[in-house]
């Protein structure tokens, strides 16, 4: 019944969050309202905000970070953690349709445009490299607090941003994929220049 019940969530937020991207591409960022959103989701603004604590939420929520982690934790063992990170990215996003490859695309055009939303996502990078510092800590079992794992993390995300802000400079996303993992690949040489 849980799984039930959770895929019926997942379905849900996901949704929410489609019909948001939506709105905000035809209307603009400011000017459309949660009202408006959780009215072409077919939910109430209740549900809206037990699903979303704000607007910027909706944009912000990145799907596909605990679908990467899971990926990432499964991986071979006899990976080096960034091949099996380059291994979690082209499985993930490798099985994503042309429709949620734009949507994803659309979600981060988004959040470079509109400056509150970029200052958030900024704000919102340290959690992001405990996550990765959590997740990169159980594969190479070590604590998630060590210097070196967080460096790690510090410098996976670091190159993940870096790609992602020159896709502001017409990348498409599956180019965007190819050039993720090609920083990936800069990292597993050590960062010689």
């Amino acid at each position: 019944m849980s799984g039930l019940r959770e895929r019926k969530k997942a379905k849900t937020h996901a949704a929410i969050q489609e019909h948001a991207l939506r709105l905000f591409r035809e209307q603009g960022y400011e000017a459309t309202t949660v009202e408006q959103i959780a009215a072409a989701a077919d939910v109430s603004q209740s549900t809206f905000f037990r699903y979303f604590p704000s607007k910027e939420d909706v944009v912000l929520h990145d799907a596909f970070d605990p679908i990467l982690f899971a990926s990432f934790g499964e991986q071979p063992a006899e990976l080096t953690p960034i091949q099996a990170l380059r291994a979690s990215m082209a499985e993930v996003f490798g099985a994503l349709t042309p429709e949620e490859l734009a949507l994803e695309r659309q979600r981060e055009e988004l959040i470079l445009s509109v400056p509150e939303l970029r200052a958030r996502m900024l704000d919102d990078l340290a959690g992001t490299i405990r996550e990765v510092a959590q997740v990169l800590a159980k594969r190479v079992g070590r604590s998630p607090d060590e210097l070196p794992v967080r460096a790690f993390a510090g410098a996976v995300i670091g190159a993940g941003i870096a790609v992602w802000l020159t896709s502001a400079e017409g990348i498409e996303t599956t180019d965007y994929i190819n050039q993720f993992d090609a920083a990936m690949a800069y990292l597993d040489t050590g960062l010689h220049l």
